[in-house]
């Protein structure tokens, strides 16, 4: 998808664009070969500046050319399988007062860019709209771990219950996702440090104190990540050791009921052979009093195995 927007000089409002022009924004997502050769045929930039970008597993880092700036950063995403995942987005400046982002996926990242709900947001103003982008990262970052926090707590309030391996495996899964966060930020927090020191693009006073709540965010969600995970390494171990003695507890009480069950069918058993047994043979009433003996003495088993806690 190929979309193009400006900010009107005038209005400070974002409108959307039926082509390029000078200081616009050119917001490439998913793109197909002729989108991408539309671009770079309209910023005349190098073409791996492009086409690496449809690369899943391209790394945050800047790349400078003779015609235009590279800056790729993490964002979180969610996969087919419901599963947060982290994967590269692009952000191109191009000398020719051009700005293109490059999304190999769907991403909501620039959203609010696109709805003009980022204060001060220009298209002209390079700099800033990297920084407000890296911005928009870190709350997206923190916006999702604070949602993994609401589910480690619910998984607590649950921990005592906890009988299935599923229950594990989910857990280890989130953890598979702080690893993937906590590694994109950290990659995040480098291209930040290279902004900074003024390195990628030129640096202006009005932007540095937004620069400086990125990387305040930035570092947050990777303190953040850090914590939870080792919540869930804490907690993995209890729900391993938890689900290891629901297993047993259950054993031990299908075991004391066997040994209950039992003793009536031992009885009619032992009673049931063709031997004579005196009065109970012949009486009426054997039938009955058999069953008030097994009875008894299952009653008073159980009791016994409930006294010592095999039941």
């Amino acid at each position: 998808m190929l979309r193009f927007y400006k900010t009107d000089p005038e209005t400070k409002k974002l409108t959307k664009l039926e082509g390029p022009e000078p200081d616009s924004w050119i917001d490439l997502v998913e793109p197909t070969d002729d989108e991408i050769a539309k671009v770079l045929k309209i910023t005349n930039i190098d073409a791996d500046l492009l086409t690496k970008m449809r690369d899943d597993d391209e790394l945050p880092r800047t790349e400078a050319t003779k015609n235009a700036t590279l800056i790729v950063v993490d964002v979180p995403a969610i996969d087919d399988d419901e599963h947060y995942i982290t994967y590269p987005v692009g952000i191109i400046a191009t000398n020719d007062n051009y700005l293109v982002t490059v999304s190999p996926r769907r991403t909501n990242i620039f959203q609010d860019f696109r709805k003009g709900l980022i204060s001060n947001f220009r298209t002209a103003k390079k700099t800033r709209f990297l920084i407000q982008t890296m911005n928009s990262v870190a709350a997206k970052y923190l916006e999702i771990l604070n949602d993994i926090y609401r589910k480690l707590e619910y998984r607590e309030d649950m921990l005592q219950q906890a009988t299935k391996n599923e229950d594990l495996v989910d857990l280890l899964m989130t953890e598979k996702t702080l690893v993937y966060f906590t590694t994109s930020l950290k990659e995040n927090s480098l291209v930040l440090e290279r902004i900074n020191k003024g390195s990628v693009l030129p640096l202006y006073e009005d932007d540095l104190d937004m620069l400086e709540d990125a990387i305040i965010e930035n570092n947050q969600a990777i303190d953040m990540a850090g914590i939870y995970r080792e919540i869930i390494q804490s907690m993995a171990e209890t729900y391993a050791t938890i689900i290891s003695n629901n297993q047993n507890n259950i054993m031990k009480f299908l075991a004391g009921i066997t040994i209950v069950l039992s003793i009536p069918t031992m009885i009619s058993s032992f009673l049931g052979m063709n031997v004579q047994f005196g009065i109970i043979g012949t009486d009426p009433a054997a039938a009955t009093i058999i069953l008030i003996i097994s009875f008894v003495v299952s009653i008073a088993t159980a009791i016994i195995l409930k006294k010592k806690d095999l039941l």
